[in-house]
């Protein structure tokens, strides 16, 4: 058996430099012990845990199915345990260097089945219940938010990575020797002068900084809690559909919050992502047009 880690090496190796409030809160705490806890054992790796955290979804997903409030909170409580075992797969990754591509495949086709699997259980059940048309309406909302905000995370994340390798490369034929490229969640951007093309192309970032000053402030003071500035996201919908919805017994009203309140977050997304391609734009040209000409 191998030697078992510190609580402060798991912190330090495991957790996200930001990640949802729901996380870091609630569940980081316990997973960060549940690895201390079988580190040292080899046989348990990612996909072993990701294959778990989806059989323990499928037993909450059977657990909403019946319908009573007792099995309601059952259900709830599997949906936290399955996330609990979702999130250590990345931690035992990181740890031992266990990570793989088809590990990171099977995550995420595992987390959408157990969505697919929770919402026809939840809704399923409730509908059987009560045979109110207004579960499968809410069955197929789940499904499509979902799938809506990882397809829009997927083709964010490559249009900014689009746009940071354009800059570099430009930046680099306009005679800058080693650019920088300013990252979103910098909290103090250097103050490149337009007068330099070459060092202002590489921060696409600073003229939603400028406009939004107190959004930047409040995303900067939830980056030092290492929450994300995307109070809303995924993470947290998930979890007030399945968990929060359940436990207090209002999950029509739960769940149309909850996409509401996701929906409104990413529209927040695309338009901080529509000013920074409008900047990208204007300072890819300056770059492009200080390139030296050649002969």
């Amino acid at each position: 058996m191998a030697q078992r880690p510190t609580l402060a090496t798991i912190r330090e190796r495991t957790y996200k430099r930001r990640d949802a409030w729901w996380t870091v809160w609630l569940v980081d705490p316990l997973a960060s012990r549940l690895v201390w806890l079988v580190a040292p054992w080899r046989w348990v790796t990612p996909n072993r845990l990701t294959f778990g955290a989806f059989l323990v979804g499928l037993g909450s997903a059977a657990c909403f199915w019946q319908q009573d409030y007792t099995w309601l909170l059952a259900g709830a409580v599997l949906y936290h345990l399955s996330f609990v075992l979702d999130c250590m797969d990345g931690k035992i990754a990181r740890l031992n260097g266990t990570g793989s591509l088809f590990g990171t495949w099977l995550d995420y086709v595992f987390d959408r089945l157990r969505v697919l699997a929770c919402a026809v259980g939840l809704f399923g059940g409730q509908y059987l219940r009560t045979e109110d048309a207004i579960y499968p309406v809410l069955a197929t909302l789940v499904i499509f938010v979902d799938m809506f905000r990882y397809l829009n995370a997927l083709q964010m994340s490559k249009v900014k990575l689009t746009m940071k390798d354009r800059l570099l490369a430009a930046a680099v034929a306009a005679g800058t020797t080693n650019p920088t490229y300013v990252e979103e969640s910098d909290e103090a951007a250097p103050a490149y002068p337009d007068a330099d093309p070459a060092q202002a192309a590489v921060d696409v970032h600073g003229d939603f900084r400028t406009r939004f000053g107190l959004f930047v402030r409040i995303r900067n003071f939830l980056l030092r809690q290492r929450i994300r500035a995307h109070v809303f996201s995924g993470i947290e919908f998930m979890m007030f559909v399945f968990i929060i919805g359940p436990v207090i017994g209002q999950i029509v009203v739960t769940t149309v919050v909850s996409s509401v309140l996701l929906l409104a977050f990413e529209a927040l997304l695309v338009f901080k992502l529509w000013t920074t391609t409008k900047t990208f734009n204007r300072r890819l040209a300056k770059l492009e047009n200080s390139a030296p000409a050649l002969v």
